[in-house]
This record gives structure tokens, sequence and C-alpha cells, in this order.
């Protein structure tokens, strides 16, 4: 058994820019988000067919294959690497609350982590949720996806401190 004592940690550097020029006049936009800390990346590409399927699962315990520890988790991107078909993400809480997102042909969809928590009390979705109230938010348990017509290959990048 080998004990891991110096975990090397990375800066991860998240860059989103936008540019238009409409009616002759440039109009561009960035951000930048750096998520310091990230010790675990895992990049996946998973194949998505129209029969729903877990892609991810989180809790509090340790991270393993295809498993998430939710607190540590701080980014998420899906990337529907498609160029005709649509899939959906279904993201599922401790209290069985869900949320549905459609990501369209070569889309992507990015959710950045509670910057103290992780993914630990980040979402209320069901039909009375109430939008100023953080009482009923909670934690990230589940990810599923399906595809619409036709498989899908879905790019998944998770990282976590």
């Amino acid at each position: 058994t080998t004990t891991r004592t110096n975990r090397i940690m990375a800066d991860l550097t998240v860059n989103i820019n936008e540019s238009i020029t409409l009616n002759n006049q440039v109009i561009e936009s960035s951000d930048t988000r750096t998520i310091t800390g990230i010790g675990e990346i895992s990049k996946r590409i998973l194949t998505i067919t129209t029969n729903e399927a877990t892609i991810a699962t989180f809790s509090g315990a340790v991270a393993s294959a295809g498993h998430y520890n939710d607190s540590a988790v701080k980014y998420m991107r899906f990337t529907n690497l498609d160029a005709t078909n649509f899939l959906t993400l279904t993201f599922t809480n401790n209290a069985n609350d869900e949320v549905a997102i459609k990501v369209d042909a070569e889309n992507s969809f990015i959710l950045y982590a509670d910057n103290s928590g992780g993914m630990v009390a980040i979402f209320n979705a069901t039909q009375a949720a109430d939008a100023d109230s953080d009482t009923a938010l909670g934690n990230l348990t589940t990810i599923q996806a399906d595809a619409n017509t036709g498989n899908c290959d879905l790019e998944m990048v998770i990282a976590s401190v």
C-alpha cells in the first residue's frame, strides 16, 4: 500500500470570452475565474444513449471511479460533442429534487461550485422553489444523461480539491 503524503495542487483557470460586432460596433466581454488548490481532475468522454443513465454520483465519501466527494468538487463542465443531437443532463439532490438541463449539439454547460461548500447545498428544484431563500438547498447526489434521438459523445470535466 502506498500512502501519498505530498499531494500536488494546481490552479484551474477558466476563461469565458465573448465578442460580437453589431452595427459596426465591437462589443467584447471576458470573465476569468481561477480556482485554487485543485488536486484532482477527471476528464472523460462518454457515449450517451437515448436511455437515461447515471454518469456521476456524489456524497461525503472518498472519491472513486465515477463517484466524487461532494464538498471537494469545485468545477464541472459538460460539452456535447455531437453535431446534430441534443442531450439532457438531470441533476438530483439529496431531497430527490431534480433539474433537467438541455445541452444542444456542440454546446457546453458549466457549473461552478459553492466557494466554500463544493456541491453541498447548491440547488432546490421543487416546483415551489423560493429563489430568495437558501433554506431548502440540497446537496448534489447524482447526474444522469440521455440523448434525444441518437447517441451523443459527452465530454465531462470535473475538478476537485
